[in-house]
Parts: structure tokens; sequence; C-alpha cells
């Protein structure tokens, strides 16, 4: 919770140049016990995974570890076996991965306006029309007022870590939550 979420994309390559950047959470190289050892904490992972997977900017890639799971003992820093597991995230990045081929399209709207819950939404494009509102919390549950251009719409959080739906106004605003420390996705229900 000591971590601006409103300042994770400030100064990357996925912010200056968006068409240039490869997004990942963490790869072969990155993970445990290995040369450019950067793990990320597993309850942060589906978070990383909506804000590469669900926005606009950057070629996202899953990692395998993350999708199905992995055990190993490797050698660390000092010289000593370490057993590592990484647990899978997979049923999280199904859900996103669906929600990113049925609704990540179209215009992009951020609001990221509070250091620990951010979101936005997809607003959709004639071929995929529905809209999209991703929010997420790096502290305690909360929401976003955001609007996704779809008046009088109910939206369900295909996360299912938020259990009753949402119905937008006559305007395409709405209330959308999120539990603490979690990630929930908003599509049409």
């Amino acid at each position: 919770s000591d971590y601006d979420l409103s300042t994770i994309f400030k100064d990357t390559l996925v912010e200056t140049y968006p068409q240039l950047a490869v997004t990942l959470v963490e790869n072969h190289d990155s993970q445990p016990l290995q040369a450019l050892e950067s793990p990320i904490e597993s309850w942060f992972k589906p978070l990383a995974y909506a804000l590469i997977l669900l926005r606009e900017d950057g070629y996202p890639c899953v990692f395998y570890a993350d999708y199905y799971g992995a055990t190993y003992r490797a050698e660390g820093n000092d010289g000593n076996k370490h057993d590592v597991i990484i647990h899978s995230h997979r049923f999280l990045i199904d859900r996103f991965l669906a929600a990113r081929k049925q609704y990540a399209w179209g215009p992009q709207e951020d609001y990221f306006d509070h250091e620990n819950i951010i979101g936005w939404t997809r607003l959709g494009d004639e071929k995929h029309p529905g809209g999209m509102a991703v929010v997420m919390s790096n502290s305690d549950a909360g929401f976003k007022r955001m609007n996704v251009g779809q008046p009088n719409t109910t939206y369900i959080d295909t996360t299912e870590h938020v259990e009753e739906a949402v119905t937008t106004d006559e305007d395409g605003w709405a209330e959308f939550h999120c539990e603490a420390g979690s990630v929930s996705v908003w599509v049409p229900a």
C-alpha cells in the first residue's frame, strides 16, 4: 500500500514508446534465483497481468510458469540450494484473455487519480460493443466511478471477486468495485 499505483507507468517504455514495448510480468530470466531476478509477489501478479493484458499499449507476453505454475530447486547467490514455488494464475489469466479478446477494444479512458485504487475503461468499437471496466487496489477494497459508454447496462465481475452486478446510469457511468489487494474486470452481463 506504500506504492503509488497511479505512477505505475511513469517513465516507462510503455508510456514513452508503446508501439515498441513488450510487456511482461515475469520471465525465465527474472524469476526467482535466475540471472536478472526481480520476482513479483504472487498476490500482485493478477494486477500486473490485468495491466499488461487489458490495456491498449504494449505487446503482452504471458510467462509459462505464471500460467501453469512451477516448482524447482536452484542455487541462490548465497551458494545454497533453495526450493522455489511459482503459483499458477491460470484461472484469472484465462478470464483476462477472454475479456481482452471480446471487450478490450476502442478508446481507453484512464482513472489513475488515486494512489491505491486505479482503473480504466475500454469503450468498445463497432465489431466489439459493450465496453469493459477494470479496477484494482494495492491496499483496501474500494471503487472507481467510471464511464463505459453504455447507458443502462448491467456489468458483472468476470474474476468473480465481486458478486454483485452493477448497472450503469443513463450516461454510461457506474461505481465499479474491487476487493482489497485485488483486481476486478467488469464486462456486460
